[in-house]
């Protein structure tokens, strides 16, 4: 089990930076897959990114073709998963979730994740 707790949301310009962040406390907060989604109207909740964890204490992230080249996730010592989004366009304006699962894999399927946060809104104005 897992508590997550997003942050660094806002309202920003197109072609602004901005950087989420991803707290976690409880039992997997350093082993469970931590993934990002975003959520936009009218359309699904869509995967866009994630980190999981290996043997040999790696990390490996995966990302979708939507972020690729402008995202970047990233970890520290603290169990906190950040989301460093580049070039932003109003159409990355949406609410922003973490999601946690057990397992190594970073899944698509917002099913597969059992734990979430609340979600922050990101605003990106033309």
């Amino acid at each position: 089990q897992v508590q997550l707790v997003e942050s660094g949301g806002g309202l920003v310009q197109t072609g602004d930076s901005l950087r989420l962040s991803c707290a976690a406390s409880g039992p997997c907060a350093s082993t469970c897959v931590r993934s990002w989604f975003r959520q936009t109207p009218g359309k699904e909740r869509e995967l866009l990114g994630g980190i999981a964890w290996r043997s040999g204490a790696k990390y490996v992230k995966d990302y979708a073709d939507s972020v690729k080249g402008r995202g970047t996730i990233s970890r520290d010592n603290n169990n906190t998963v950040y989301l460093q989004m580049s070039n932003l366009k109003p159409d990355d304006t949406g609410v922003y979730y973490c999601a946690a699962r057990e397992g190594t894999l970073v899944s698509p399927g917002k099913s597969a994740y059992p734990w979430w946060g609340q979600g922050t809104q990101v605003t990106v104005s033309s």
